[in-house]
Order: C-alpha cells, then structure tokens, then sequence
C-alpha cells in the first residue's frame, strides 16, 4: 500500500501539471483580459498598465507566461490577484478552512444520511416508506440549489430560527468558546442542505440498487438460512459489497464540493474558496483562477486517493501490487 501511495503520488504531478496547462490556455483563448476593465478607467494611465503587464510578464505570449507561473509554483509562488488586490496564497488561506469545513460537514451529512436511507428503502422495497423517500429524491435531484437556497434563506428570516447568511453573528468576538462553536453550526447548516440535498438523493437511490442486488445473491440466502439475525446479514455480510461502489464515488465527490459549492456561498454569503473561484472567472483573475483551479486539481487527486486506500481497507479482495 506504501508503494501504490507513492506510485499515485509521483503521478499526479503531471497530471497537475496538465491540469493547469489546459485552464491557462483556455483563460487565454477568453477575449479580453482584466486589464481591458483597466483601460476604460480614465483615471489610469496606459503607462501604468503596461507597467502590470511588464511585472507579471503578461506582455509576452501565452506559453511564456505559462512557464513563468510554472517555475513560481515551483518556488511555491502563487501570484498576485488582481481583483482581490492581495496575493493569491493570502487569499486561498484566509478562505480554504471556510471551503474545507463547508465540504467537511457536507460530506459527514451525505454519506450518514444517504447510506442508511439506501439500506432502509431496499428492505422496505415497494412499500410505503420506500416509494416516499424515492419520490422525494427525484424532487431532491430536480430541484435547483440555488432555488432551494433561497427558499430556506426565506425560511430563516419569516422564522427567525437561523441565520440568513454569512458565518458569523456580529456579536461573534464577545461569546465564549462553546457559544462560538454553536454560532458557526446555526450558520453551516442551511449552506450544508443546500450543497448536500443533490448527492443524498442521488447516492440514496445508488445504495438502494446496491444493497437490492446484493441481498439476491445466493450467500444471502445462505446465511438466512443458517439463522443468523436480519442486522448482521444486513450491515456485515450485505453492506460491506454494496458499498464498494459509492467509496468510488467518494473521490468525486470530495472536488465537485469546491465546484459545486460556489454559487451555494454567493447566495448564502459563505466566506469560502468557491464564490472567489466564480469571481476570479467573471473578472478574469488568471493567476487567482490558476491557483484555485491547483487546489481542485489537489483535492481530486486527495479524493480519489482516499477513495482507493478506502475501497482497500472495504474489500479485503482487492490488493494494489
């Protein structure tokens, strides 16, 4: 397992490195740049934007550039964020914790809800509980994030009961350590909901197909009749290969947070790595959209890596020599 580790370590170098070759030449192939916003304001002179231009080399062609910020990675610089006016290390750092306890809580949320839930509606199968939870995971996969954002957002503020936005009471610096741990849980949850609802329903109805095609098979059968009890053929002989398939899905998962997550933070106003990301975009930030792109190229790579030590640690058949 050490050497697999180290094996898919060395690997994704050039795959990050692929990876940001392909966002920068497509941020190239964008019209315009951030600085055609620079040049309808009068107050700035054409001398001081070529200045810019000259420091951050982007007066020469792509490639150039592109090796430029290469050999800075390499010295672990990230650049500077021209619409963030800081640099982009300063900016990832003081919003990655947000981004990472966000998917953190996602993902806790998902997977102990999504799994049960699976389980539950494959032993109830056709009945009433499990055509209910079915029915609502087609309105959970149906429903737009955003909609269902601003509708519990719209909830929290007739009810009073949550917090419509941000991460922080104002009052935050003046209560004490558990109070702050509970204002920050009240502010989590509606974004968690929101981000989270999709995937639950989702990999409710993969768990579902799992665990029914499982519970077919003839060792099922088997147990059953040596009269060992319906829970241990459930969660130890049943769910330990039907679940194989959604530790897959875990390593997706982990990244399509940061992607997913983005529009979730706007309208929920979370301090966090995806709504930087979107306006990195929109201004065309290059070395700010360069740098988050590096750190969901990272978490990818970290998912899926995960996802594979996992499905080991699952299966006890499957073995990376």
């Amino acid at each position: 397992m050490k050497a697999y580790i180290f094996r898919r370590l060395i690997i994704s170098l050039p795959l990050l490195v692929a990876i940001s070759f392909i966002t920068f030449l497509f941020i190239q192939l964008a019209p315009g740049d951030y600085f055609d916003t620079l040049r309808l304001n009068p107050q700035i002179s054409p001398e001081t934007i070529k200045l810019y231009e000259s420091q951050y080399h982007l007066d020469k062609p792509w490639i150039i550039q592109y090796l430029y910020w290469l050999k800075n990675i390499l010295r672990l610089d990230l650049g500077y964020s021209f619409t963030q006016k800081n640099l982009v290390s300063k900016v990832i750092k003081s919003r990655l914790g947000n981004t990472l306890l966000l998917s953190l809580s996602s993902l806790l949320f998902t997977w102990f809800i999504a799994i049960p839930l699976g389980i539950f509606c494959a032993v109830k199968q056709y009945r009433f509980w499990d055509k209910l939870f079915s029915g609502l995971s087609f309105v959970g996969l149906s429903l737009p994030s955003f909609f269902l954002a601003i509708l519990l957002l719209f909830f929290a503020s007739a009810s009073g009961l949550l917090p419509t936005g941000g991460m922080r009471s104002a009052n935050f610096e003046e209560l004490n350590i558990s109070m702050k741990i509970l204002d920050i849980l009240r502010h989590l949850l509606i974004p968690t909901v929101v981000v989270s609802l999709g995937v639950i329903s989702s990999l409710q109805r993969i768990m579902r197909g799992n665990m029914l095609e499982v519970l077919r098979q003839r060792y099922i059968l088997t147990a059953r009749a040596k009269g060992l009890p319906e829970r241990r053929i459930l969660y130890i002989h049943a769910l330990k290969n039907a679940i194989n398939p959604l530790i897959t899905i875990f390593g997706y998962h982990l990244s399509d947070i940061l992607s997913g997550a983005a529009l979730t933070e706007i309208i929920c106003n979370w301090p966090g790595l995806g709504s930087v990301m979107l306006t990195a975009v929109r201004g065309q930030d290059i070395y700010l959209v360069m740098g988050t792109m590096l750190m969901g190229g990272i978490m990818l790579i970290v998912g899926n890596l995960i996802a594979d030590i996992l499905l080991a640690i699952s299966d006890p058949r499957i073995r990376y020599d």
